[in-house]
C-alpha cells in the first residue's frame, strides 16, 4: 500500500531545512514566552492578544501567506511543524494560531479578490489584526447547507441577519469572514461568504463559552442584526460560499491534526519523563512492563499520525486533491491523541488528575480536536464518500 501511495502522489518525507528552522523558532517562543503563562491563561480564560501579536512578529500568524502580502511565504510542512510545537506547550494558543491562519486568513487568501488580499492580509499576517471565521450556527453545525443566517440583496450591498456560534475569536476579532445563506435551504450553491469588519453596525459579539479545555482560546457566539455590507465585501461569486468553506476546511483539518499531534506529544513526553522519575515497588515506573507497553503504543501512534499529517501537508503543498487525506489526518491524529492523553493521565496516576501536573490540561484540551472543524463522524463521512466516488459508486 505504501508503495502505491508513493507512486500516485510522489510523497517523500524529506522535509526542507526550513522545517527545522521553524521548529527551533517556535519551540523557543513557546518555551520562553508562552510556557510561563499557560496555567494562568487557562484558569482565567484570557485570550493572550499581545502574545498573538508577538507570534505575528515572528511570522506565525501568516505562515503560508506569500511575502508580497506580508506573510512568511512558507508552506504546510512548516505550518504543521509550528502547530506541533505550540500544541506541545499550550493547545489553546495553538488553536488560536490555527484558526487565524487556516480559516479567516486562509479564506481571504485562497478565495478573496486582489483588493481583499491587499487590504486585509498584511494586517492579519502581521498579527496586527485578529481574524474570525463564522460558519457554525446553533441549529446547524455539521448541517451547514441548512443554515439560518441569511443575506439578502439590498441596494449596492447585502443585509445579513442571523446568529453564529462556537466562533474562535468571536469577541476579539478585528475582521470576520461570515458565510450566509443566499439561496434555498440545502439547494446547490446556496451560500455566500462576506468580509465584515469589527464595529460594523449590527455585528454583535455575544457570550463567551466557558469550556472544558482550550480555555485561553476565545470561543463565542456572534449576532448579525441586519448587518449591511457593500457588495465589494463579498468573497467570490454569489453561491460559492459553501464550496469555498469546504476547501478552507481541507486545509484547516491539517492544522487540527498538527495541533492534536502537538498536544499528544506534550502528554507523551510528560508521561515518559515522569515514568523515569517515579519509583514504585523498588524500581522506576518505566521498568514495569505495563507502563513501558503504554509508552510504546503512545510512541507508535504518534509516529503514525505524524506521517499521515505530513502526507496531507505534502498534497496541500503540491496542489493535489487533499480532501481525503486531510480528513484522515484530522480523524486519526485527534482520536489517537485522545487515547495518548488518557494514557498519560493513567501513567501519572492520582497526580495526573491534579493541576500541578501538566497532563490534566492536555487531557482536557485534546478532546476539542475530535469536534472542531468537523467531528470524527463527519471525517468518516468525508473519507467514505471519497472512496465511493473513486470506485464509481457515488
Amino acid at each position: 500500500m505504501g508503495t502505491v501511495i508513493a507512486e500516485q502522489t510522489g510523497f517523500s518525507l524529506e522535509l526542507p531545512e526550513t522545517v527545522r528552522q521553524v521548529q527551533e523558532i517556535v519551540r523557543r517562543f513557546a518555551q520562553e514566552r508562552l510556557a510561563p503563562h499557560v496555567r494562568r491563561l487557562d484558569e482565567s480564560q484570557i485570550l493572550p492578544i499581545e502574545l498573538l501579536r508577538e507570534a505575528g512578529a515572528s511570522g506565525l500568524m501568516g505562515i503560508f501567506i506569500p511575502q508580497e502580502y506580508g506573510g512568511a511565504g512558507l508552506g504546510y510542512y512548516e505550518y504543521v511543524a509550528a502547530l506541533i510545537e505550540l500544541g506541545a506547550v499550550d493547545g489553546a494558543f495553538g488553536l488560536s494560531v490555527a484558526a487565524h491562519n487556516s480559516l479567516c486568513t486562509g479564506h481571504i487568501y485562497y478565495h478573496g479578490s486582489e483588493a481583499h488580499k491587499r487590504q486585509y492580509l498584511p494586517k492579519l499576517a502581521s498579527g496586527e489584526w485578529l481574524g474570525a471565521w463564522a460558519l457554525t450556527e446553533p441549529n446547524t453545525g455539521s448541517d451547514a447547507s441548512n443554515m439560518d443566517t441569511v443575506a439578502v440583496r439590498e441596494g449596492e450591498g447585502w443585509r445579513i441577519t442571523g446568529q453564529k456560534n462556537f466562533i474562535t475569536h468571536g469577541i476579539s476579532a478585528d475582521v470576520y469572514v461570515v458565510v450566509a445563506r443566499t439561496g434555498e435551504r440545502r439547494s446547490p450553491r446556496n451560500a455566500t461568504a462576506f468580509i465584515i469588519e469589527k464595529g460594523t453596525p449590527g455585528l454583535l459579539p455575544g457570550k463567551k463559552e466557558d469550556k472544558l479545555g482550550m480555555r485561553a482560546s476565545e470561543t463565542a457566539w456572534i449576532g448579525l442584526d441586519g448587518v449591511w455590507v457593500p457588495d465589494a465585501q463579498r468573497i467570490g461569486e454569489v453561491g460559492a460560499g459553501f464550496h469555498q468553506a469546504m476547501q478552507v476546511l481541507d486545509g484547516g483539518r491539517i492544522s487540527i491534526a498538527a495541533l492534536a499531534l502537538g498536544i499528544a506529544r506534550g502528554a507523551y513526553e510528560a508521561a515518559l519523563k515522569y515514568a523515569q522519575e517515579r519509583h514504585q515497588f523498588g524500581k522506576a515506573l518505566i521498568d514495569h512492563q505495563a507502563i513501558a507497553f503504554k509508552l510504546a503504543d503512545m510512541a507508535m501512534e504518534l509516529a503514525a499520525a505524524e506521517l499521515l499529517t505530513y502526507k496531507a501537508a505534502y498534497l496541500k503543498n503540491t496542489g493535489q486533491p487533499v480532501t481525503r487525506y486531510s480528513a484522515m489526518a484530522k480523524y486519526y491524529a485527534s482520536e489517537v491523541g485522545v487515547k495518548i492523553c488518557n494514557e498519560a493521565v493513567q501513567v501519572f496516576g492520582g497526580y495526573g488528575y491534579v493541576k500541578d501536573y501538566p497532563v490534566e490540561k492536555y487531557y482536557r484540551d485534546i478532546k476539542l480536536c475530535t469536534i472542531g472543524e468537523g467531528t470524527s463522524e463527519i471525517q468518516q463521512l468525508v473519507i467514505s464518500r471519497d472512496i465511493l466516488r473513486e470506485a464509481g459508486l457515488e
